[in-house]
């Protein structure tokens, strides 16, 4: 019986877990023209939820679990793309920041740590 309650408060928190995250997901699709999404697996630290708006901008919440990460993109009734490559990746529009950030060491930026 214990054992029972246990898990159905687990299962409790991840539900409440995964309604947030579908939220967050909502907005940021409203905010963007829509969105879709791509799920990634973390190790430990849960699963990464990359969103790509249809404006081209983007984002990344990260879940708990695969399965709550599953579970938001579901109720946030997203696209949720295999791999992040070819068209999918193709929609990202990254600015003047992300170029800096990602070649700041290369090109005399600051440093990426």
């Amino acid at each position: 019986m214990a054992d029972t309650q246990v898990d159905e408060k687990q299962q409790a928190r991840a539900d409440r877990k995964a309604a947030r995250l579908a939220k967050q997901i909502r907005a940021f699709g409203q905010a963007h023209g829509g969105a879709e999404a791509q799920l990634a697996y973390i190790g430990r630290r849960g699963a990464r939820i990359v969103l790509v708006g249809e404006d081209g901008g983007w984002g990344d919440l990260v879940a708990p679990s695969f399965a709550i990460a599953q579970s938001a993109a579901e109720q946030a009734g997203v696209t949720v793309h295999e791999a992040f490559d070819g068209d999918f990746a193709a929609k990202v529009r990254t600015g003047p920041y992300e170029w800096k950030r990602m070649a700041g060491l290369q090109l005399g930026g600051p440093d990426n740590g």
